[in-house]
């Protein structure tokens, strides 16, 4: 089913959640989290770990199924689709298709070892969106030097910075011509001084109108780049609202003492 627009009038949102749960055994990772993100907009999830955030990330790209609830992106159920009110799985070449317009970015890079930084980035296009090998190298040498790193096409893995490998996994993502963006924690896993050049290409994605949603621990970022800004705390949305309202002006005391404390 295809959420419709709103009477008509709004656009259908990139991203829809509605009442989602997610349990691990007995552990209950979201629940019932509700969240709505505009096309060309910046979503940055904050909150403790273990609030969810990445959870409810994964469950975007369906690389974590949801228990109930409903979850669109760009107007189509993830993972499922639905007749007669009831849900139907899809099948794994259907979560596969649907999943090649979403880029996502993890903590730990996650690129091929053996691979160079060129061929991480045109491994999908060729293999999934069955792009022309000449095509996709083209596209990969221009998203590597969109991201600073054209001199470093023929280089492993290990011969790059994490920075410098956080950028190629990036581009990697970008190479696939997503809808939506998501960013796991990317500067996490980064010393203090590479966290910037990462920030920066993200910072540009967002001037050219690219939708993300961002968990993240960077709060000058989130203040600076985020339309929305969502504080999660034990599987549920506790606070939502622009950065001036949640980082500013934070309504709720369990905001009001995470941000004490990361600010």
């Amino acid at each position: 089913m295809t959420e419709p627009t709103d009477n008509g009038t709004r656009p259908v949102p990139m991203v829809l959640a509605e009442s989602v749960h997610r349990t691990f055994g007995r552990h209950q990772a979201l629940r019932g989290v509700s969240l709505r993100v505009e096309p060309g907009q910046v979503c940055c999830l904050i909150g403790p770990s273990g609030s969810g955030k990445t959870t409810l990330l994964r469950c975007v790209n369906h690389l974590e199924k949801i228990d109930a609830g409903r979850l669109w992106v760009d107007g189509e159920l993830v993972g499922y689709r639905e007749h007669k009110g009831k849900l139907y799985e899809l099948h794994e070449r259907d979560v596969a298709r649907r999943r090649a317009d979403i880029g996502m970015v993890f903590q730990r890079f996650n690129l091929f070892a053996h691979m160079t930084a060129l061929e991480n980035i045109i491994e999908a296009p060729v293999r999934v969106r069955r792009e022309r090998r000449a095509d996709a190298i083209e596209r990969a040498r221009a998203l590597l030097e969109r991201v600073g790193l054209g001199d470093r096409a023929d280089s492993y893995p290990a011969r790059l910075s994490g920075g410098q490998q956080q950028r190629v996994a990036i581009a990697r993502a970008l190479a696939m011509r997503p809808k939506l963006m998501l960013f796991d924690e990317p500067t996490s896993a980064l010393d203090p001084e590479l966290v910037g050049e990462v920030l920066d290409i993200m910072r540009g994605l967002a001037a050219e109108g690219m939708t993300m949603i961002v968990v993240t621990h960077e709060m000058g970022f989130a203040r600076e780049v985020a339309d929305t800004v969502v504080f999660m705390d034990g599987g549920v949305v506790v606070e939502a609202g622009s950065p001036a309202e949640v980082l500013g002006n934070p309504r709720h005391e369990r905001t009001q003492a995470f941000l004490s404390k990361v600010l």
